[in-house]
């Protein structure tokens, strides 16, 4: 999926990164890749922090209104900080180029999920990789988890969802 994402930010990185004079050309590569990893890394930190709402909500939305999400959010602030440390450009170059690529990857990117003739993104084998699951994610069995849990709650009067999922992630 890394790979993919990898990608995705290489389709939509010509005027921000490729053909930005700021960004040495010895650096592009590089900095396709920073932001990828950024955004997947905010992805994962959403789940493993067990607010998987924020996941749930990108996914089940507008691919317009991916752009504006609270994990787009992140994930611009992840790609600023990682493009200064990482790269060294300054605070402004990282800025434009998190403002531009982001919001059209996370985009793109729950188009391409949505999209059943698209399998470049697969949201089982994506929530598979952003758990660490390498035997693919069952969201069955967490849906399955999640009811079950929401009757325990019920009989015992305590507890949340959130409780349940970040079980479930570790937390």
């Amino acid at each position: 999926m890394l790979e993919n994402l990898i990608n995705l930010v290489k389709e939509n990185a010509g005027e921000a990164i490729v053909n930005n004079p700021e960004v040495p050309n010895e650096n592009n590569d590089k900095a396709i890749e920073v932001t990828g990893n950024s955004i997947m890394d905010t992805l994962r930190n959403a789940v493993s922090g067990g607010d998987i709402s924020q996941l749930t909500s990108l996914f089940n939305g507008d691919a317009n209104n991916a752009e504006t999400s609270e994990l787009a959010g992140n994930a611009k602030s992840d790609v600023v900080s990682n493009l200064i440390e990482k790269l060294g450009l300054s605070p402004e170059i990282a800025q434009r180029i998190s403002q531009t690529v982001v919001p059209l990857v996370m985009a793109k990117l729950v188009g391409k999920t949505n999209n059943p003739n698209d399998n470049s993104f697969n949201i089982q084998d994506m929530l598979g990789n952003l758990t660490g699951d390498a035997g693919g994610f069952d969201l069955g069995s967490v849906l399955g988890k999640i009811n079950s849990s929401n009757s325990d709650r019920e009989k015992s009067g305590s507890g949340s969802l959130g409780d349940t999922l970040g079980g479930m992630f570790g937390k």
